[in-house]
């Protein structure tokens, strides 16, 4: 596998690390989130004095089929409030884990049972929904991945996980947690991207195909990747498949958005797989496989399209009615004034609050929805980016399409990264009732002023 060196440590380029076990959801556990030790940085480096469920950054992966149930009591043994998000998953609102909208934070000591049933397959994962932009960067998430029926035919079925950590010299976490630069640019942005592949593969054969599901957990940083000894196809987007592969070979994720890959091995023997991150001007190989031998002569069948998802489709959204969501404030950003729990403030006193961005108008949580959508209507939510910042939309409890400028829809997602000075404009049919957060993902946005909420009628 591939070596670090100190340089490159701090510059950005990880090593493999596994993930903990399988563990099935046919029973309750216990999801415990406490303090913990890990080997976050290279074998060279002391362990990282982490945040984690059930002991390990990422916390164990839960894995089931479609259609499962899943039971799992948070028990919170850290001295902060916490919850849990299931984040992608179509669930039930009082499952969802939004502290202030669908229960109740767990206080220390404290449990909450989640349990749910899963009607989608795909590639998903789960985090603390409290203080996140602490909780999240201090290593509170794990990955939930949900098995089609007929899934595909693959060598390897492989999570690769990034993230982005803050690290002190002495690899601890930095605790600067809150500053308003990182607010109110592009985020608490870190000096090691780190990547854990799972399960972690020592060799692989040419002309052999893989599964890669890729997931960005970093709480701020947009990375972009690529794959070097590999040509494959997108088949999935925040765990919905593609209706027709797409030929890819990079890719640019948004906090909290996935992407799954069918790939086959196409470099010669001796050669290695990589996984590449590319980071300002560099590129660095974020981990490496070494192809050791060659599995057949000829290469493999194209690549189909996996099964899909119980949810509609959007066909037309020609009359559909839309709420316009407006992102103003940041640096450069100008934002003079806007409402913060029921009072309009200028923007000195918005900072004082730790509000820097606002959503039409209103920073923070506003007592009133974006938008009430009733059972089986379609919303269209045109997003207007009027800050020189990209931001990570993402929306609870439902996917949506993209309606682009040509009036065709894009694939199903729950998460949409919009770039400065953008418009880009989603739509999605009101099939799961409840109060859904809708929110920036870039977690130091969403804590300084970027959050809202749709509410969908039974």
């Amino acid at each position: 596998m591939h070596n670090i060196t100190r340089r490159q440590f701090f510059a950005g380029v990880s090593a493999l690390a596994l993930m903990p076990g399988i563990a099935r959801a046919t029973e309750i556990r216990e999801l415990r989130a406490g303090p913990a030790k890990v080997q976050v940085a290279p074998a060279e480096y002391p362990q990282t004095d982490v945040w984690a469920f059930d002991g390990a950054v990422p916390g164990t992966m839960i894995r089931v089929g479609q259609g499962a149930r899943v039971q799992r009591r948070l028990v919170n043994a850290l001295k902060q409030d916490t919850a849990v998000h299931w984040h992608g998953l179509r669930i039930d609102n009082a499952m969802d884990g939004v502290p202030g909208l669908t229960q109740d934070a767990v206080k220390p000591d404290g449990d909450f049972l989640y349990d749910f049933t899963v009607p989608d397959a795909g590639t998903y994962w789960y985090h603390s929904h409290n203080q996140s932009t602490e909780q999240v960067a201090r290593g509170l998430y794990g990955v939930l991945i949900v098995d089609e029926p007929n899934a595909p035919e693959v060598d390897h079925d492989i999570v690769v996980l990034m993230d982005d950590w803050r690290l002190t010299q002495q690899a601890q976490i930095a605790d600067d947690f809150g500053q308003i630069h990182d607010w109110s640019h592009g985020g608490r942005l870190g000096n090691y991207i780190h990547a854990r592949l799972f399960p972690d593969v020592q060799a692989v054969q040419k002309n052999q195909r893989l599964r890669l599901r890729f997931v960005n957990t970093a709480t701020d940083r947009i990375m972009q990747f690529g794959l070097r000894g590999m040509t494959g196809h997108i088949v999935a987007l925040d765990g919905m498949p593609l209706q027709q592969p797409m030929a890819a070979e990079t890719m640019v994720l948004a906090p909290a958005q996935r992407v799954d890959f069918i790939v086959d091995i196409t470099g010669d023997v001796g050669e290695k797989a990589q996984f590449l991150i590319q980071d300002r001007d560099q590129v660095f190989i974020l981990s490496e496989i070494p192809i050791t031998g060659q599995q057949s002569a000829n290469p493999r069948d194209q690549v189909a399209a996996l099964p899909p998802n119980p949810i509609a489709y959007l066909s037309d959204v020609s009359t559909a009615r839309t709420a316009e969501l407006r992102m103003t404030g940041g640096a450069m950003g100008g934002l003079r004034k806007a409402v913060y729990n029921g009072q309009e403030m200028d923007a000195n006193e918005l900072i004082e609050n730790g509000q820097i961005w606002a959503f039409n108008g209103v920073a923070g949580m506003p007592d009133e929805p974006l938008s009430v959508v009733g059972k089986g209507e379609t919303l269209r939510i045109p997003i207007v980016n009027d800050t020189v910042f990209p931001h990570a939309m993402h929306i609870h409890g439902n996917h949506f399409q993209e309606v682009r400028q040509d009036g065709t829809l894009g694939p199903l997602r729950d998460t949409i990264l919009v770039q400065p000075n953008e418009t880009r404009e989603i739509a999605f049919i009101g099939e799961n009732p409840g109060e859904w957060l809708f929110h920036c993902h870039m977690l130091s946005h969403q804590a300084a002023g970027m959050r809202t909420w749709v509410r969908v009628e039974a």
